[in-house]
């Protein structure tokens, strides 16, 4: 009889550094674990890698003067411009604010509130609903220094602005902020726009396009190499982290090349068939700072095919409670495997799913092994699942 259903394990490797052969590394480490700790392998365990060593053994960094060289370009060397709705990210943000202040004289932003598109807050919320501002309003930067310029954030205890804001003025550029949750209204200001926000980024762009504005999405720039840097053709931008003062790491670009041979190594070495993924920033929102954590477009950039699509689960509270509420012990635990054995193989939209979660597998499973890998010095960028796909029926 089982006593465990799904287990997960951070998996240690060596320092991963650009050029390495990731495919190598992750295969020996994840059989090496399994001899070193007692573990034996499944048909449909998962292998989990994140984004962040994909990156950097690919090599897929960029300058901060070639970013600004691209959007030079892009915008024939303007004079002003705008950018709308950035995250509030010294990691994620403010290496790609520094290239964006090199590429022209004067820069107005413009940001959401009471907090950026991923939760991260600009000002008091209650100060907020006290003042004579809504959520409908415009709030200049005098505005805002005069009744909310006081605000430090809970965790890291820095006002953002204050900190955008020296960024800027130190390449030489001079910066004007704006709080407006109307992506529109920075065409008050300029008509060279670039749409900084990742999730609403098509919408954000299609409202200024017909505004006629000469405007780009941060997924736009640099997704063609520029005299040999990294790029990445779908996301540009989008997903990039700090990797010193004067460079970013960009968005993984080989990762479905990754995915599918570890998945095919594993196969010969173990002999059974294991999904693989890569996972960025899980989907989830923290309950005391508000933020959402999902800063990466996307959970997941690549992933074997048996990872598409959403669970098919039923609520064991809810058949337990509701069609099985005479039963108890083994009589209502065996009647309940029975109902999973039964189950139809496409449960969506029916009342005996309710309460499951209705999320992509993908989306749930990089979310779990974001908690488990975290972002700090726990030393595995690999995580390994078991038992995901069971269910109390199975023995």
């Amino acid at each position: 009889m089982r006593d465990l259903g799904t287990v997960v394990r951070g998996i240690r490797t060596p320092i991963i550094k650009e050029n390495d052969d990731l495919e190598r590394i992750v295969v020996d480490s994840i059989i090496n674990a399994s001899k070193n700790n007692g573990f034996e392998f499944n048909d449909r365990d998962v292998v989990a890698i994140t984004e962040a060593v994909v990156g950097i053994s690919e090599g897929n960094y960029v300058t901060v003067d070639t970013v600004s060289e691209d959007i030079k370009k892009k915008y024939n060397n303007p004079e002003e411009l705008g950018i709308v709705f950035p995250i509030l990210s010294r990691n994620r943000f403010s290496i790609i604010l520094k290239a964006i202040a090199r590429s022209t004289k004067k820069l107005y932003v413009q940001l959401s509130f009471p907090s950026d598109e991923v939760g991260n807050g600009i000002l008091d919320e209650e100060k907020l609903y006290n003042s004579k501002f809504n959520l409908n309003s415009i709030i200049t930067e005098d505005e805002y220094r005069e009744y909310f310029g006081d605000w430090l954030h809970p965790f890291t205890g820095i006002n953002m602005i204050d900190f955008y804001k020296e960024l800027i003025e130190s390449e030489g550029c001079k910066a004007e902020f704006i709080l407006s949750n109307n992506a529109t209204d920075i065409l008050k200001y300029t008509k060279n726009v670039l749409a900084c926000d990742i999730h609403t980024r098509f919408q954000t762009k299609k409202l200024l396009e017909e505004k006629k504005a000469k405007v780009y999405g941060l997924h736009e720039i640099m997704t063609k190499s520029i005299n040999g840097s990294g790029y990445n053709e779908k996301y540009g931008m989008l997903g990039s982290n700090k990797s010193t003062e004067e460079r970013l790491k960009l968005f993984p670009r080989t990762g479905q090349i990754l995915v599918e041979n570890i998945q095919k190594d594993l196969k010969e070495k173990t002999g059974k068939n294991i999904e693989v993924m890569v996972y960025g920033d899980g989907a989830f929102k923290d309950p005391v700072g508000h933020i959402w954590e999902l800063a990466d477009p996307v959970v997941s950039p690549a992933y074997t095919k048996g990872l598409e699509g959403t669970p098919n689960e039923i609520k064991l509270k809810y058949v337990s409670d509701n069609k099985y509420s005479d039963l108890s012990g083994d009589k209502l635990k065996e009647a309940i495997k029975d109902e999973i054995k039964a189950k139809d193989k496409d449960l969506k939209g029916k009342m005996i799913t309710q309460g499951t979660t209705p999320r992509r597998l993908t989306d749930l499973i990089g979310s779990l092994c974001d908690l488990t890998s975290g972002s700090g010095d726990k030393g595995t960028p690999v995580v390994f699942i078991q038992g995901y796909f069971d269910n109390l029926a199975d023995e």
